[in-house]
């Protein structure tokens, strides 16, 4: 059987696979809908193995990268969940104090393409902590199907505290140059918004795709905001409308982007959903934020 391509999937199949990623369908059900699309060289376990990420074959910046300084470290995090692990990465070669990024994942916890995208950032040149919120449920199990289901036990409201104990780190991080700013990914995008919200000083926040605040909420934003989101994310971009406005109606500083023909996750270059064009236009743009607002 010939390898599957994403143009001969139908969209259908990756709203159905947001569905059940986002815990709304569970994998029964998931898989008893997505037989209704296996037809041809499209079965059912061929479209499983399609749409679940492959870590292995999509490391950018690999753990040992000699450029980088980077490794775990643990946190306090007072009202979150106790101590918590992260991974802490810098460029080795750094002259001076830098500007610093929290770096937050999605809803399955502290996985490698999100390591992966800490260590980018780091090689960017900054310092960047991505932490991971499945610590007190003994972290990121090795696979997103049991990390979803760990993650799904903890409150939003007790991770954003672990998020903001982050921030706290990096603020006495001897190499910081006081400047933190935060990027974060589906659930990680809704937590950089909270941070935001919750957060006078801090620096900068890119939400990629991530659930808004409420409009009571946009007053207590200082933070530039740096937004993105995908065209056929209807679940999230639909919000947008609403968030703007309120933006607007309380003069808030920000710069957003819908990419067009692009799925919630295209940052995501570990599964299909993944849109290289989008993907590195957003990512250029978000380095470049973070340059003008962190050095």
């Amino acid at each position: 059987m010939s390898e599957i391509r994403k143009e001969d999937v139908k969209q259908e199949v990756f709203d159905l696979y947001d569905d059940y990623a986002h815990s709304r369908i569970d994998r029964r059900s998931f898989v008893q809908k997505l037989s209704l699309y296996a037809v041809g060289g499209l079965t059912v376990p061929a479209l499983l193995s399609f749409l679940m990420p492959d870590y292995q074959n999509n490391v950018q910046i690999k753990a040992d990268d000699t450029r980088l300084e980077s490794g775990y470290i643990t946190y306090p995090s007072p009202k979150g969940g106790g101590n918590i692990k992260g991974l802490l990465s810098k460029p080795k070669d750094a002259k001076g104090k830098l500007g610093s990024i929290v770096v937050v994942h999605e809803n399955r916890g502290l996985n490698p393409y999100i390591e992966d995208v800490a260590r980018r950032a780091a090689l960017a040149g900054f310092i960047t902590l991505a932490p991971d919120a499945l610590t007190p449920l003994g972290g990121y199990p090795g696979n997103d199907d049991e990390g979803r289901a760990m993650q799904a036990k903890r409150s939003s409201a007790e991770m954003l505290e672990d998020f903001i104990a982050a921030f706290d780190y990096l603020k006495q991080n001897k190499d910081c140059n006081g400047r933190i700013g935060v990027v974060g990914f589906c659930f990680g995008g809704g937590i950089a918004n909270q941070m935001a919200v919750r957060l006078p000083d801090l620096a900068a926040a890119v939400p990629f795709y991530g659930a808004q605040p409420t409009a009571d909420d946009v007053p207590k934003i200082h933070a530039p905001l740096l937004l993105h989101y995908a065209s056929l994310d209807t679940r999230i971009t639909g919000g947008w409308p609403a968030y703007e406005a309120a933006l607007k109606a309380n003069g808030k500083k920000y710069d957003a982007y819908i990419y067009e023909n692009a799925n919630h996750g295209f940052h995501n270059d570990t599964t299909p959903r993944y849109d290289k064009v989008a993907a590195e236009l957003a990512w250029k743009r978000t380095i470049d934020f973070f340059n003008g607002y962190l050095k």
